[in-house]
């Protein structure tokens, strides 16, 4: 009885202990398969980011058209020797800017139908399009237009360089614009003195140092693989400008107040957090992260008041920007700076409310037919610029997984973001009351009486300063065709005046042809997936 008593207990504990081991192995299988289904989650996450397999991309034709025809734009406002000119009217220009200081200022890029160089909205100029080919450069590469925009960005850097000498100086514009404007002329005919303009510690102007350090170091993450030391030479300009503006600070519009006239700044504390997001996004520097989010958001960020983003105000590409850190997450975010990128994030979410047509916010600042109308001069720049705005946040949310936008209780999805992107470049290719395209050389009805020099005045005329404004006056077409120049655009009840003394509403910037660009880059194919950028 008790050898049986005996044989229970051994088979009892044996019992016990299979009953341990199983439940050991389930829970380890449990654990096992719980890690690979999170490394499987981290993988996709990897790819939807943009560093794995993109996805199978369809061309939308007619975005394809109309973006190799903006690209354009950028080859007829080069100043400078030109290399394998596609323009048939230009030829090499302003080759001795600089000469004066002993610098090479003959690149760059004319500012608009005049021959100015501008070196605030150039700069912004260069900053759009590094992000344009940061986010959409796959896009433009399925479409061959990816290596003309990086010869294009690195056509303004290259200026943008010599212009910055020593690290306290930056030379802001060259051309004097009241005696410019006093011209009308081909810019390679143009013999007036073209004198040079800077700023530094005694005369600072925060705004454009601050924008050239975020055309500088968005532009190396562009060229971070394809010209290291070229990209590490912006970088250190980028930082040293930086330096500069935030040290010395003071608007170049008081500095310079000739400025006033033309480019005059309403503010520089959004160019300061707009280059040091871009100094963040290219060395991960905490220390600029910081410096946009616990020591400087709340006084320069204004949280919670939506924008319009243009070659002035910054806050509202800085909005969406700085979501794109919080969309998809970072490293070691303290809790202060992560509040902060909620605060821009939650701004960029009341941005993209205010687009939404139907939004319990919507704006009401639009023509009859739905275009985004702020000003009349120039007035495509808003609608554009929303536009692009619209379709990154909308690939951010696409990209992270991000399924719903919530406005005042009433929901969206990234598609409906998309919609209204495609609705405002959609009336500027010829969708609008006017039934024509304001971007010349796209379709067959687009405006023939540009405000621009060079398109005005045939290739073979032998003018000067004042002799040239027979062309101006001249009841023909411009003789050369100004392609890919995105003109001022409609006014509020959408009509469109094709005078070539209609500056307000005929004269093209490159600005907004960068703008376009990262537009039509966002829509030109079907993927709506957005990469990493390093």
């Amino acid at each position: 009885m008790e050898a049986d008593q005996d044989t229970n207990k051994d088979h009892t504990k044996r019992s016990k202990l299979g009953w341990f081991w199983s439940l050991l192995l389930l829970i380890f299988g449990a654990v096992v398969i719980t890690m690979s289904v999170l490394t499987i989650l981290k993988y996709f996450n990897y790819l939807k980011k943009g560093r794995g397999p993109r996805h199978h991309q369809e061309i939308v034709e007619n975005y394809a058209n109309a973006l190799g025809i903006s690209m354009q734009f950028f080859d007829v406002q080069k100043s400078g020797k030109l290399v394998n000119n596609k323009i048939v009217w230009r030829g090499d220009s302003a080759l001795h800017d600089g000469s004066e200081e002993n610098l090479d200022l003959s690149k760059g890029l004319y500012d608009a139908g005049d021959l100015m160089k501008f070196g605030f909205p150039m700069a912004f100029t260069a900053t759009v399009l590094s992000w344009a080919i940061l986010e959409y450069g796959d896009h433009m590469n399925a479409v061959k237009q990816l290596e003309h925009a990086q010869e294009s960005l690195k056509w303004i850097t290259d200026y943008l360089i010599n212009a910055h000498p020593s690290q306290n100086m930056l030379y802001i514009q060259v051309g004097d614009p009241d005696l410019d404007h006093s011209c009308w002329e081909r810019p390679e005919t143009m013999s007036e003195k073209r004198p040079l303009t800077q700023i530094n510690t005694t005369f600072p102007g925060t705004e454009v140092a601050a924008e050239t350090a975020a055309a500088m170091a968005s532009a190396s993450l562009v060229f971070r693989r394809i010209n290291s030391s070229y990209a590490n030479l912006l970088l250190m300009h980028a930082r040293q400008l930086f330096t500069f503006a935030d040290t010395y600070r003071g608007s170049y519009s008081m500095s310079v107040p000739q400025v006033q006239k033309y480019y005059n700044s309403t503010g520089y504390e959004d160019e300061l957090l707009w280059a040091a997001t871009w100094l963040y996004h290219a060395t991960r520097d905490r220390s600029y992260l910081e410096y946009v989010t616990d020591i400087n958001g709340q006084a320069f960020a204004n949280w919670g008041i939506p924008t319009w983003f243009s070659w002035d105000n910054k806050h509202a590409g800085l909005q969406v920007l700085l979501s794109r850190i919080n969309i998809f997450g970072s490293e070691d975010v303290s809790e202060a700076e992560n509040l902060g990128l909620q605060m821009y994030r939650r701004t960029a979410e009341s941005i993209m409310c205010g687009l939404l047509p139907d939004s319990p916010t919507a704006t009401s600042s639009r023509t009859d037919s739905g275009l985004i109308w702020i000003v009349k001069w120039n007035s495509l720049q808003h609608p554009v610029a929303s536009a692009f705005l619209a379709v990154l946040y909308s690939d951010y949310m696409i990209t992270s997984g991000t399924e719903t936008l919530y406005c005042s209780g009433k929901s969206y999805q990234p598609h409906d973001l998309r919609k209204f992107a495609i609705s405002q470049v959609d009336y500027l290719l010829g969708k609008n009351p006017m039934e024509m395209s304001y971007l010349v050389g796209y379709g067959i009805n687009y405006p023939l009486y540009v405000h621009h020099r060079g398109s005005s005045i045939p290739a073979n005329a032998n003018t000067g300063c004042t002799d040239g404004f027979k062309w101006l006056e001249s009841e023909s077409p411009n003789p050369n065709v100004a392609i890919g120049a995105l003109v001022g655009g409609p006014f509020l009840n959408e009509s469109y005046i094709d005078s070539r003394n209609n500056s307000m509403q005929g004269e093209p910037t490159t600005y907004n042809s960068a703008l376009l660009v990262g537009l039509l880059s966002g829509l030109v194919t079907s993927s709506q997936m957005v990469k990493s950028y390093t």
